[in-house]
């Protein structure tokens, strides 16, 4: 799972599948979520994330870990 924030259109991308996306359905009028060609969970797209979200944290929670990397 890769989480992406673009901050030139404030919006986060919560990457869950290196699968390419061939679908996206609109949830809200702020979040999109992409499915691959089997139905299967990609992302999810949050617009106007800062407005939405705390984003100056990142907390997790017994996620068992094999990497964890920042940049």
């Amino acid at each position: 799972m890769k989480l992406h924030y673009y901050p030139e259109t404030d919006s986060l991308y919560i990457e869950l599948s290196a699968a390419p996306s061939s679908e996206t359905r609109t949830i809200s009028e702020t979040v999109n979520v992409d499915f691959d060609a089997d139905g299967g969970l990609v992302g999810i797209d949050i617009d106007q994330a800062s407005r939405q979200l705390d984003l100056t944290t990142l907390e997790t929670s017994a996620l068992p870990f094999k990497a964890l990397r920042a940049a």
